[in-house]
């Protein structure tokens, strides 16, 4: 029978270790934004090309296929990527260290092989 993950035990950090969680998180934020601004410049890339084609084709393009193409292209873009830049955002900040660590006592700290 399965089991559930068990949930990691919250354990009060000394104030160094807090205040190198908080720059680490102030890193991984920094780096999310940077990565977002990026992205928006290719979404847009990705709009001007794909408006190109559909203007390249030679058919008449109506107003209503032009905002569908902006809305559908350059939100596909921008939500992919914030999704995937989340991940990373969470494995920079450290939120997934105590996931990756598993239970106390289990054997697997540090360990990776076993998990695949």
């Amino acid at each position: 029978m399965p089991r559930h993950d068990p949930v990691p035990k919250l354990q009060p950090e000394p104030d160094s270790a807090a205040k190198l969680h908080y720059e680490r998180t102030a890193i991984a934020w920094a780096r999310y934004k940077r990565l977002m601004r990026w992205m928006a410049i290719a979404a847009v890339t990705a709009v001007l090309l794909a408006l190109i084609y559909l203007k390249s084709s030679g058919v008449p393009v109506p107003i209503h296929m032009l905002i569908a193409t902006i809305a559908g292209v350059g939100l596909s873009v921008l939500l992919g990527t914030a999704l995937m830049g989340l991940v990373y955002f969470s494995n920079n900040s450290g939120h997934d260290d105590a996931a990756h660590r598993g239970p106390a006592g289990d054997g697997n700290e540090g360990n990776d092989h076993d998990r695949i």
